[in-house]
Order: structure tokens, then C-alpha cells, then sequence
């Protein structure tokens, strides 16, 4: 072993030393740490029962006057200090950071990332992490990074938000399970503003369950997941498709499409309930055809622009853009108008921020030609702002532009949109709307062919990747594409990178794709075990539906083909979306004869079919606060917990989806998660709750209430 070797240039090379002194302290250590550092590092595959941690308790301290295997970390132009106090909460020795400002940065209390000091893990694997702190700021976390055989030491995740505390306290927190090729992690506690952090008495233990049977008896769907065509009709074209806040789907029709229910004013709306499969008629007040759509923070829809006209005979105009937005609220299945936007919207994108306020880009005006005005809806004051009360940059973002929240509040453009050619330029950008600039984004594949691609921010948020699956282009109309790309918007300079081909499928009449064949009208949705389901789409615009699904696991970025196929086809004005139980449902296909296919399926994934869901028996409260820990209580061990963003989808777009993994902090059945500080990774809002059985399947989710 040469853990103790490691230690050594860094701790003992100190000038005011003489070489000589340098070589008997050097030797001594050899054999003091090689002892310490022996009997306190696991060598080999972790078990359960041991603490995983180098010198836990602080008390072991090297030359320099710092505990053994730890280290003083972090970045920024704080006022600090940094060092031993004592006693601790067991023994001599405790961590303390004292920040006395804190303009911007961190400051960290880590353990070495080394291969003497970090805890070896196994890919797969959970562990509970603990440590007794007292701090007297809100702005604490603990912070985990993990060693990629590929990529080296990078960052995970922040696993929870300390409460203020003037007496010793312990929190133990679960960590999701170790990704692939992971072989170490370091952790520790980070403090971000004013104040004194305090840590010690470390603990680290592998609590992975022995594997279990997990046999399934289902055939078929064991691996690839049954789809289930509904006995019934929808009432109306379901273009828009959104899942509110009590499980039931808002089903958007506007005229739906067809000029000559605009020319008679039949404009229509209904609530499909699915508990008991019947549907409720709403009133539409416009036509809501091709309009924005977005969840408020308290759960009521914002739904922006529309159609005012179709194409003229004539040629005079095309379709122009409606200035009308109204809310829909769920709690009395009605429309309410809000004040109008300050231009025409067909087609246009709705992204929700950090703070609750709603932007939205792109699209045709009144007068047919593309809207260039940044729209912004101040949730505060319940209205659009006006052109000259919001920042503009005048850039035309095309029609449904997917614009994606990051984590530090700018907008990702995925380069998804639709209707012909991507933009100018890369085909993707970062929008700062609070500097008003755009940076351009490179790496994307073939951009002037992803019309009707799809682009969603992959699991959990908290890893900032995003994927953008298939795509053609209706103007030139090849065939549609099979590419994927993923970028990680964590990066200084982020770029796109390649992913994996889209799976091949058949063609009507069950004609096989040959290997350069793809399809637009895609769909992906996002699922409670951490993986993407990919669905329908077509070949051509409006034309030759595909018949193929995969599923598409963000960990090994691969997809599994074979999956189960909807045998309804689903091309333009589709949509599928996951459902509280787990379940995925589609809805609509409109191809170029004008016709729409109202038939609904449902897609029970290949986890409904692998042992007892857990059951959510307690939820100590369904108001969650940024930073905090709720407490649940499950009926049996649980692999992870999530929130999902319930979906506002239309035209392969919705730049929502999101999936919030929630840290577990596990006494039996009784588990707290730990919701993340930052409003720009869970956005304010309704979210469904699910825990993950250890055999991967998820409970039926429990509406939270998040901000």
C-alpha cells in the first residue's frame, strides 16, 4: 500500500525545514500513516456495517496542523477563516469555517481526493452519508463529487440543505445510486454565506439490500412493456395535452385545425379524468389552436396566444397570431383572460424561471411574420408585462423554439422547433435574458433538418444534460433523421456531442426502415426510474407514421430498442406524456388529408411488471420549501425519490419536463428528502412524487407543492 506516500510531498515539504529534518519526518510519517491510513481505509469492495471514512473523527492531524485525508477547499473572494476548533462533538478536534463575507464562491470541508483518502464505492450501489454539524447560516450544503475512471474526479451532487443549528446535530443523507464506472466519491460540507460551519464525526456505510429475485411472469412484457388502446374516443383533437395538478389531462383542441370549425366559432375543450375514463367539456373562449402553454406556480395553466386567422385563398397572409392569453384553472375547469401580449403568438414557446415568471419567444404574429418581441408574464403581478418593461433583444427564435431553464437561470435553445429550417448560425444558443445576450452553442447535428425534434433536460436536472432525439425538415421533407445529440450544460463552453442513432422501426403496412431512416413528430417522456421513453413520430411530413419505441437510459447514454409498440400511428399534432400511476398516454395523430385520429392508448412500462409498487402511507406535508426536508413514510425499502414536472406538451416540444432527484435521508420506512436550494433546478410549481422500490418500481405519485 502507498496511501501514506501520497500524503507526504504535500504535507511535509516545508521550507523552514532542512532537508535532513525533512527526511527523518518524512520516514517516520511513512510508518505512522501507513498504520493509520491502513486500519482506516477499506481496501477493496465496500460492506455494509463499516464506516467507509478516513479519520472520521478528525483526530488524526499531519504536519501542517490539518486532519489526515482532509482538506481546505473552495473558490471565490470570501473573507475566511478556515481551521481546528475544539472540542468537537465526540473528541479534541471539529472543522470550522467562519466566512465574515460572502460576495460570491464557497468554501468546502472535503476529504482528499485521493486513492488513500475517498471511500471506495460500487457502481450501483447506495450509501448513507452522516456528519454532526452546527452552523449559524441557511446557506450550507452537503457536497459530493465521484472519481469517472473516464473523466477523473468531477462533480455530482449537493445532497441537502443544512438547517441552522447552534447545538450538534446530525444529518445522514442516501445517495442516488453510483453511476457506472464510478469507483470512488468524496464528500463533504460547503458554506456559501455569512457565517460559522462546524463538522465532524464522519460516516459513510454502504446499505445496498442483498439482490432479490425480481422475476416476472408477464412474457413479453417483462422487458418491452404492453400498450393499451382505450375502449373510447377522445371529444375532441387533442393538440395541446396538459397534466394538472389533481391528475387530471387538459385536452386542447382551439378549432383544431380545421377552417372550417374557425369559420364557425366552434372552438373546444375537455378534461379527460382518468381515474374513471370520462370526460368533462370546457367552454373555449378563442382559438386556442397552435397557442403557449405553461403551469403557473399554483397550478392554474397559462395559456398564450393562438390562432386569429388561417392562410388566406388568396395569399394575402398566412397564418397570423393571436394576442389573447387566458389561465385555466383546474379547480373549476374555466377559463379566465389575462391582459394581452404585447405581440401575436402562433406557435410560440412558454418557459417557466426560477422566480415563477413565465417567457416566451418565437412565433407568428398578427401579421404573419415572425415575432420578434420577448413576452414576459410577472407572476407577481398576474400579467404580461409590457415591450418597454421587459428586456429585448429582437432576435426571432422560430416557431415552438425549446427553450430549456439551467441551473443558473439562463435559457438553453436546444435547436428543436418547428416548420423548416433551424436559425442562423450553430442552430443552438444560451439566452441570458437578465445581461440580454445570446452566446452561440456548437455540436449540433444536421440543424436545418430537426424540425419536430424533441429536446428534454435529462435525469435527474440536478446533472444539467440535455438530449435533442430525431427530427426532418416539412419544407424540403427527406427522409427524418435518426440523430441524437446530449450536451452538459455544466461545462465552461458547452458544446453538443454526438449520441447514440434513434432505434429503427417499421413502416405502415409493417415495412422495415433501412439503417438511414429516423423519424420527426417524435415524442420523449421522462419516467419515474431515471430513463427516457421514446415514442412515435413519422417519416415524412404528415406522412408514413413510424411504429418503433426504445427506451433510453441517461446513465450509459444507449438506447434498448424493441420496446413495445403503439399500434395507433402518432405523427403530426401527437403527443405522450406520463401519468401519476407510471403510466404513458398518446394521444392524436393529424396527417396531411386533413383527418385525426381520436383514439387514446396507454403505455404501462416494463417496471409495472416486476413485483409490488411501494406505497407512499405518510407525507408530512405537501408544501415544500426550497432547502428543505420532507419527511415520507414507505411501506418497505426504497431505491430513490423524485419530483417530476408534470408535462405541457405539444408538437414534440416541451421544454418543462423536468425530473428533481430528492436525496434520501433513511430511518426504516420513515425517509426525509432533501429538496434542492436552487429555484432554477425545480422551478415553482406542482410536481409529482414518486419513491422507487429497490426492485425499480415506482409508486403511484402524490402531488407536492414546491416554492
Amino acid at each position: 500500500m502507498n496511501g501514506g506516500a501520497v500524503l507526504l510531498p504535500y504535507r511535509s515539504n516545508r521550507p523552514w525545514l532542512s532537508g535532513r529534518d525533512r527526511k527523518r519526518i518524512a520516514q517516520v510519517l511513512v510508518l505512522v500513516l501507513l498504520v493509520l491510513v491502513a486500519a482506516a481505509v477499506p481496501q477493496g469492495p465496500a460492506w455494509a456495517g463499516a464506516n467507509l471514512i478516513a479519520n472520521p473523527g478528525l483526530e488524526r492531524v499531519d504536519v501542517g496542523g490539518f486532519p489526515v485525508c482532509w482538506e481546505k477547499s473552495g473558490w471565490g473572494d470570501q473573507s475566511f477563516t478556515f481551521g481546528l476548533t475544539g472540542p468537537g462533538h465526540t473528541g479534541a478536534n471539529a472543522m470550522q469555517i467562519t466566512l465574515a463575507t460572502s460576495p460570491n464562491g464557497d468554501r468546502k470541508a472535503m476529504m482528499l481526493e485521493n486513492p488513500s483518502c475517498a471511500p471506495n464505492v460500487t457502481p450501483g450501489h447506495q450509501y448513507d452519508l452522516s456528519v454532526w454539524y452546527t452552523t449559524t447560516t441557511a446557506n450550507t450544503v452537503m457536497t459530493m463529487f465521484r472519481h469517472d475512471v473516464a473523466q477523473g474526479w468531477v462533480y455530482w451532487t449537493d445532497l441537502a440543505t443544512l438547517a441552522v443549528t447552534p447545538a450538534w446535530t446530525q444529518k445522514t443523507v442516501r445517495t442516488p445510486q453510483v453511476p457506472a464506472d464510478t469507483d470512488q466519491i468524496a464528500w463533504g460540507v460547503t458554506i456559501y454565506g455569512v457565517g460559522t460551519l462546524k463538522t465532524d464525526d464522519y460516516a459513510m456505510e454502504d446499505v445496498t439490500a442483498p439482490a432479490t429475485g425480481t422475476a416476472c411472469s408477464a412474457g413479453d412484457a417483462c422487458v418491452k412493456g404492453v400498450w393499451q388502446v382505450l375502449p373510447f374516443n377522445s371529444p375532441v383533437r387533442g393538440l395541446h395535452t396538459v397534466v394538472l395538478k389533481n391528475g387530471n389531462v387538459l385536452l386542447v383542441a382551439g378549432s383544431g385545425n380545421d377552417p372550417d370549425a374557425f369559420a364557425a366559432g366552434t372552438f373546444t375543450t375537455a378534461v379527460y379524468q382518468p381515474t374513471t375514463g370520462t370526460f368533462i367539456n370546457v367552454p373555449t373562449p378563442a382559438d386556442l389552436f397552435c397557442a403557449g402553454h405553461v403551469q403557473l406556480p399554483d397550478g392554474r395553466v397559462l395559456i398564450m396566444g393562438g390562432n386569429k386567422a388561417y392562410p388566406a385563398a388568396d395569399g394575402s397572409h398566412g397564418y397570423e397570431g393571436l394576442k389573447d392569453s387566458y389561465v385555466f384553472d383546474p379547480a373549476t375547469n374555466s377559463y379566465s383572460r389575462v391582459n394581452d401580449m404585447t405581440a401575436g403568438s402562433w406557435y410560440p414557446s412558454a418557459t417557466v424561471l426560477g422566480n415563477g415568471d413565465v417567457i416566451s419567444l418565437g412565433g407568428l404574429g398578427e401579421d404573419s411574420s415572425g415575432t420578434v418581441a420577448t413576452q414576459y408574464f410577472s407572476q407577481a403581478q398576474q400579467r404580461w408585462l409590457g415591450l418597454g418593461e421587459a428586456h429585448q433583444t429582437w432576435n426571432f427564435w422560430g416557431l415552438y423554439p425549446s427553450m430549456i431553464l439551467m441551473q443558473d437561470g439562463r435559457l438553453f435553445y436546444t435547436g428543436s422547433h418547428v416548420f423548416g429550417n433551424g436559425l442562423p448560425g450553430t442552430g443552438s444558443s444560451i439566452y441570458d435574458y437578465d445581461a440580454n445576450t445570446i452566446t452561440p452553442v456548437s455540436g449540433l447535428q444536421n440543424k436545418d433538418q430537426r424540425d419536430q425534434s424533441m429536446s428534454v433536460l435529462l435525469p435527474p436536472a440536478q446533472d444539467q444534460k440535455v438530449i435533442t432525439m430525431g427530427g426532418g425538415n416539412i419544407d424540403s421533407n427527406p427522409d427524418a433523421n435518426r440523430l441524437t445529440d446530449v450536451i452538459d450544460l455544466k461545462q465552461a463552453n458547452p458544446t453538443y456531442t454526438a449520441g447514440p442513432l434513434l432505434p429503427t422501426g417499421t413502416l405502415t403496412g409493417g415495412i422495415p426502415q433501412t439503417t438511414h431512416q429516423g423519424k420527426m413528430y417524435v415524442s420523449a417522456v421522462l419516467l419515474p426510474d431515471g430513463k427516457v421513453f421514446e415514442t412515435g413520430g413519422g417519416l415524412h411530413n404528415r406522412a408514413d407514421p413510424v411504429y418503433e419505441a426504445s427506451m433510453y437510459d441517461p446513465a450509459t447514454n444507449t438506447f434498448t430498442a424493441g420496446m413495445a409498440v403503439d399500434p395507433v400511428p402518432r405523427t403530426y399534432h401527437s403527443s405522450a406524456f406520463l401519468l401519476p400511476d407510471g403510466r404513458v398516454m398518446a394521444v392524436g395523430d393529424n396527417p396531411g388529408n386533413g383527418s385525426f385520429d381520436m383514439r387514446l392508448s396507454v403505455y404501462s412500462p416494463p417496471y409495472l411488471f416486476k413485483g409490488a409498487r411501494p406505497q407512499i402511507l405518510g407525507l408530512s406535508s405537501a408544501e415544500w420549501a426550497y432547502g428543505s426536508t420532507r419527511v415520507v413514510t414507505v411501506d418497505g425499502p426504497i431505491l430513490k425519490a423524485e419530483l417530476i414536472r408534470p408535462e405541457a406538451v405539444t408538437h414534440s416540444s416541451d421544454p418543462n419536463q423536468r425530473f428533481v432527484d430528492l436525496p434520501m435521508s433513511v430511518s426504516g420506512n420513515t425517509i426525509g428528502l432533501n429538496l434542492t436550494s436552487n429555484p432554477n433546478i425545480a422551478p415553482p410549481g406542482w410536481y409529482m412524487l414518486f419513491v422507487v422500490g429497490t426492485n425499480g418500481v415506482p409508486s403511484v405519485a402524490q402531488w407536492v407543492h414546491v416554492g
